[in-house]
């Protein structure tokens, strides 16, 4: 069988099962990336390289460096802090989204995830709401930030990339012009309507996998905690001169991890004990995935019979609409980073054989591509926040598809106003 159409029934497969969830969704992932192995697809190194990603050692690390601030209850201490001026859920969710959102802006949509999670579960912890409510909107707003700025997500500068070849650049807040809107609107959408759209309370909500009980923090040493915070900003500041210092995101939060069992701020054990292997799993899986929709043509197969769809004489709007669409379905299920990777080529190419300015033809497959709100794979913020939350595969979908439609309302308006294809 023709490898690209291999690739699209494990895709169907995936989808299915990540919808269905019969059996646990990393399990999934693993089946596709074996199947990927035992079909010719991929060679065992394509398939499994995934699982040594950047991403996921950040991952890793990340889930050490916030496993310390929840095994020496400093995670308790700082939420306590922030409920004191939260006085509802909405508020909460609100608050959590604004700070979320700006630091993507600039610390990367991944990394300011990664940091903020561990605080905002204890925050849950404190208030007593549900993590499950919080976590969620946390991601959603670290993909939507991811357009803040250029440096904000992995596809802006893969876009960059492209249009300097052509001689052309965006500005370092160009990305903002459409994203900063589709934050703004988002987080009024979450605090009118979207929040009822969240999931109840989870089972991580009552059985957490961290220690919660304050009886427990009383006994560990005030070092401890004051040195997990520190080592948390250290890693922080690491992120955001990552340019500057020029080590990359993930080597600074190894670095983090390694000072944390060095000092004896957390023990081996409680290190390994913070790893959510699921994550990891889902992760790595999944980018087989990805590899194989890139490899075998089939992510280009995709795209070229939905621009095919539209015909030659297609209108300049039809074409945005298409290109937008097509990324914002693709990047659900293929990673932000890779689909819009996949996509920026085409679009480079419709946008040269059509006659239309590359920069509006990027801008609208950027930001379709960050629309990655509706599975818990679009974007690793998604897969990290998986287990804390207890989520199911549905609470992405029931959170995600109305702030897609909200995201691709305010780009529809926006994009041909500021990014015109014939200006």
């Amino acid at each position: 069988m023709d490898p690209a159409i291999t690739t699209l029934l494990f895709l169907a497969f995936a989808i299915i099962m990540f919808v269905m969830e019969k059996i646990p969704i990393a399990l999934t992932s693993m089946i596709v990336c074996i199947g990927l192995i035992l079909t010719n697809v991929l060679d065992p190194e394509e398939a499994f390289y995934g699982f040594v990603d950047t991403n996921v050692i950040l991952f890793v690390a990340m889930f050490i460096v916030g496993g310390a601030l929840f095994e020496t209850g400093m995670a308790n201490r700082i939420g306590g802090i922030v409920a004191k001026f939260a006085k509802s859920e909405r508020q909460l969710i609100v608050a959590i989204m604004i700070i979320t959102g700006v630091m993507s802006g600039f610390l990367s949509n991944t990394g300011s995830a990664a940091v903020l999670i561990p605080v905002v579960v204890g925050i849950a912890s404190k208030t007593g709401y549900s993590r499950a409510r919080l976590l969620l909107p946390l991601a959603l707003a670290a993909a939507m930030g991811g357009n803040l700025s250029l440096i904000g997500a992995p596809g802006n500068l893969i876009a960059q990339s492209a249009l300097q070849d052509a001689g052309l650049s965006f500005g370092f807040f160009e990305f903002g012009y459409v994203g900063i809107p589709i934050l703004i609107c988002g987080i009024i959408f979450f605090s009118l309507i979207g929040y009822r759209f969240l999931p109840k309370e989870t089972t991580n909500d009552k059985n957490s996998t961290f220690s919660e009980e304050e009886n427990i923090f009383s006994y560990i040493p005030k070092w401890k905690q004051t040195l997990s915070l520190i080592i948390l900003i250290i890693t922080i500041l690491g992120m955001i001169f990552e340019n500057q210092i020029n080590i990359p995101l993930y080597v600074t939060a190894c670095v983090g991890a390694i000072l944390l069992i060095l000092f004896g701020v957390i023990t081996e054990k409680q290190a390994y004990k913070s790893i959510d292997m699921q994550t990891i799993f889902l992760f790595g899986g999944t980018l087989a995935l990805a590899e194989a929709l890139e490899k075998t043509g089939a992510g280009s197969l995709i795209a070229d019979t939905v621009i095919g769809l539209l015909g030659q004489n297609a209108s300049p709007f039809a074409l945005l609409v298409a290109i937008f669409l097509l990324a914002a379905v693709l990047t659900n299920f293929m990673s932000n980073t890779a689909s819009t990777a996949l996509l920026v080529p085409i679009s480079l190419s419709i946008a040269t054989g059509m006659g239309a300015d590359p920069r509006a033809v990027l801008m609208a497959t950027v930001i379709g591509g960050s629309c990655a709100y509706a599975t818990p794979i679009g974007m690793p913020a998604n897969t990290m926040v998986l287990s804390p939350g207890g989520y199911k595969f549905m609470d992405y979908v029931k959170a995600g598809l109305p702030l897609i439609v909200v995201s691709t309302i305010v780009s529809l308006v926006l994009l041909p106003i500021l990014f015109p294809f014939y200006p």
